[in-house]
């Protein structure tokens, strides 16, 4: 039996957030301040958009609306068709300023962030690829750029090694996330991806002959690390990470019998606490180390976790399951 995929399983049935492919929970809720116009460095004018800035700074405030609103889709009082046409009406206005803007890069990415909100993902694609293509002509320039401006490349180039990711093109997304990650070392979210990556397309990468298995799942490991450090109230990142010292050759079960006593530590729910004491048995198991480890799983009584318990039960030789 797989024992990620299984205890995969455990977290999705103990109700721990899993981070999306493309974005996680309240990640998008930021994209407003980060395509947020900045003056560059040395301007005369200290804070007074142009006329385009203001009007992309008004489309993302609609946009979060939307966006907002469309989260709500199961209350009794949604209306389809008014959300519906403001989609529409907010799509025609972004054409409508790329269309008098040409190279302005913020709103391509604005806009590309909707369009896969919405599910039109190619259309997404390209205009990420714009805006892509256009901070990299104005970095290439040498023009003095902006916090918001790095922080927003950066943004374009993790939804770019996203589609990339899920067209089946793993190595060609590594790219993209190192980019993303060069730009902004310091968010968490890119370190999480490139683990993600590195660890469910492990075999495109050691195929492609440019990856050791040994150097791939220690950057794997160094991946989830650093994501883990970065922003450790993520539960997200702190499981993947606890979950990644199985994967190292050779595992590091010592390491990981840490990490999930002090994630059951900080979980605020009975049912995850419970979680982390399975994940703790089964590193035991693996140890030997049937004693504890029965003891353990004999704390576990949370009804939804019953079946993942009897399972690890069973791993335990007869005389240690007596």
């Amino acid at each position: 039996m797989d024992s990620l995929f299984f205890f995969r399983t455990i977290r999705l049935l103990a109700g721990i957030s899993l981070a999306l492919w493309l974005l996680p929970a309240g990640f998008a809720a930021e994209f407003e301040a980060k395509t947020k116009v900045e003056p560059k460095a040395g301007a005369e004018t200290a804070a007074t958009p142009s006329p385009a800035e203001q009007t992309l700074q008004e489309l993302v405030a609609r946009q979060q609306e939307l966006l907002a609103a469309l989260a709500k889709s199961d209350a009794p009082d949604f209306d389809q068709e008014k959300i519906r046409t403001e989609m529409q009406q907010l799509c025609w206005d972004y054409d409508d300023l790329l269309k008098k803007t040409k190279g302005f890069a913020p709103a391509y990415a604005a806009y590309g962030m909707l369009l896969g909100k919405i599910s039109m993902r190619r259309q997404s694609t390209i205009m990420f690829l714009k805006a892509n293509q256009l901070f990299g002509e104005e970095a290439k320039d040498g023009e003095a750029t902006t916090p918001a401006f790095v922080r927003t490349w950066a943004l374009v180039k993790n939804q770019l090694g996203n589609y990339l990711a899920e067209e089946g093109k793993p190595l060609e997304a590594m790219n993209y996330f190192l980019a993303a990650i060069d730009l902004t070392p310091n968010e968490p979210l890119y370190h999480y991806q490139l683990g993600r990556l590195l660890s469910e397309a492990r075999d495109d990468f050691i195929k492609s002959g440019q990856w050791e298995r040994l150097a791939l799942s220690k950057s794997m490991h160094e991946a989830f690390r650093r994501a883990a450090e970065l922003a450790p109230d993520r539960i997200e990142f702190t499981y993947r990470y606890a979950e990644s010292f199985y994967e190292l050759d050779p595992p590091d079960w010592d390491e990981a019998l840490k990490m999930w006593a002090q994630l059951e530590e900080k979980a605020p729910t009975a049912v995850e606490r419970e979680t982390m004491r399975l994940h703790a048995a089964h590193v035991l198991i693996k140890q030997q180390k049937f004693d504890h480890a029965r003891m353990l799983l004999s704390t576990v009584t949370e009804e939804p976790l019953q079946k993942q318990k009897e399972k690890l039960i069973a791993e335990l030789p007869v005389e240690a399951a007596k």
